[in-house]
């Protein structure tokens, strides 16, 4: 029986029918079947953790090897920056290696209060509280506001913890990034909640695109809305400065609440909500996500500290990072590779045919590149994808043998193609390495 090619994850999410051990049990089955195919392309472990080049264990050869990869969100480089490694090892030396309790019964150091203090101003806001996850950023944050008489109204491409964060209100989904459809549903609940939230990404870390934070935002004030912006992929990213889509719409005033996380840009772990201090100091005694959870690590609190500062005091990252990006899209461009509406560090390179990802995927890593398939249920199958995330730490022999690569890719396989792009023949000399390096079949 040939399960991977008809199932998906999303067969054994639910099923009423099952026991937990038959559901174990045809899961696993499945996930041999993958691993058989060599179409299981996750949870490959790193041996000297995540960055641009990446030392792995094959999944199938159990061989160790070098990778450029792209499954990274440490967009600046920052978990590998010298000052930021320096801090955590000066927290550590003096907090110890864990918080040992929850902020709000002692687990609160100093270091924890300064790097509120420090987030909070970094969006202009007067107050921040922070998590151990962006998921219990979203989670803890929303559960906490949202209560039954409540309507949360949602882009369709906004993260999972934002799902289960409105567990307990009722939700709407207007369409991705459509101001149109959104006002829509504003209008028809114009007098039937308490509150009414609209709640939508600054960066979707699917298609990387960015949304229209400024209109929506006037739509939000005109039917008397609240706007909450997750901006985790925007953050380092995007804006002058550094401070994310919000920054770039200048729309700082116009969001009321602010979320995100430290996995990314800051390169750290953890999460946070910045707002006024009103809404921070209910979410403090309230988000069980963060009352009920001991406090972060005291070294991921000060790299985090550091990494804010460095953003603003080594602009270089963001420079470098942005060069990377265009670079890249030009390299995409002269191939006619179809990589969405993408507008930031986010390369979604379309495929469009579930099968076809999972071999794409093989062949890249097979070929020294590290890049997750994106498959349903986490897009539909029309939308499948690889998805490939540029760092300020790529260099551009990298993206050259990565474009090269898939050159090869498209003349084996047949990628999604463009239409009615523009290349700048500034970047056509990025095939000059074209012969330097020998590619694995794409059988």
């Amino acid at each position: 029986m040939n399960l991977s090619e008809n199932r998906s994850l999303k067969d054994f999410e639910n099923n009423k029918n099952l026991q937990i051990k038959q559901r174990a049990n045809s899961f696993y089955e499945f996930y041999c079947e993958l691993k058989e195919k060599k179409h299981n392309n996750y949870r490959i472990v790193s041996k000297f953790g995540s960055s641009s080049n990446m030392r792995l264990i094959h999944p199938h050869t159990q061989e160790e090897s070098n990778y450029i990869s792209f499954v990274s969100n440490d967009y600046l480089g920052f978990t590998k920056h010298p000052k930021i490694i320096e801090a955590g090892k000066e927290a550590l030396d003096i907090f110890g290696s864990g918080a040992g309790s929850s902020p709000l019964i002692g687990g609160q150091s100093i270091l924890h209060e300064n790097l509120e203090k420090k987030i909070a101003q970094f969006f202009k806001k007067e107050d921040a509280i922070t998590y151990t996850s962006g998921y219990a950023a979203n989670t803890g944050t929303l559960l906490a506001l949202l209560q039954t008489n409540d309507l949360a109204i949602l882009d369709m491409g906004v993260h999972t913890s934002v799902l289960e964060g409105c567990a307990h209100s009722n939700k709407k989904y207007f369409l991705h990034n459509d101001v149109e459809s959104l006002e829509r549903i504003l209008i028809q609940n114009a007098d039937k909640y308490c509150n009414k939230v609209i709640i939508i990404d600054g960066v979707y870390s699917q298609d990387g695109d960015i949304a229209p934070i400024k209109e929506m935002s006037k739509l939000a004030k005109e039917y008397g809305a609240f706007l909450i912006v997750d901006d985790a992929h925007g953050i380092g990213v995007l804006g002058e400065t550094g401070r994310g889509a919000i920054e770039m719409y200048d729309a700082f005033d116009d969001v009321d609440i602010i979320t995100g996380t430290f996995s990314k840009t800051f390169g750290a772990v953890g999460g946070y909500a910045v707002a006024n201090k009103e809404i921070i100091t209910l979410l403090k005694y309230f988000a069980a996500a963060n009352i009920f959870s001991a406090a972060a690590t005291p070294q991921a609190a000060a790299t985090v500290i550091k990494a804010i500062d460095l953003i603003d005091t080594e602009p270089i990252w963001q420079s470098k990072l942005n060069s990377n990006i265009a670079y890249f899209k030009n390299g995409l461009d002269l191939l006619n590779i179809d990589y969405g509406k993408s507008a930031s560090a986010i390369f979604p390179i379309m495929v469009r045919d579930e099968e076809k990802t999972k071999a794409i995927g093989k062949v890249l890593l097979d070929n020294g590149i590290y890049a997750n398939p994106i498959l349903y249920p986490a897009v539909s199958r029309k939308q499948t994808r690889i998805r490939m995330s540029l760092l300020a730490t790529h260099s551009q022999e990298q993206l050259d043998k990565t474009l090269n690569i898939l050159e090869f890719v498209q003349q084996g396989f047949g990628l999604s193609l463009r239409k009615n792009h523009y290349v700048s023949t500034e970047f056509e000399h990025y095939s000059v390495l074209k012969d330097d390096f020998a590619l694995e079949s794409c059988n």
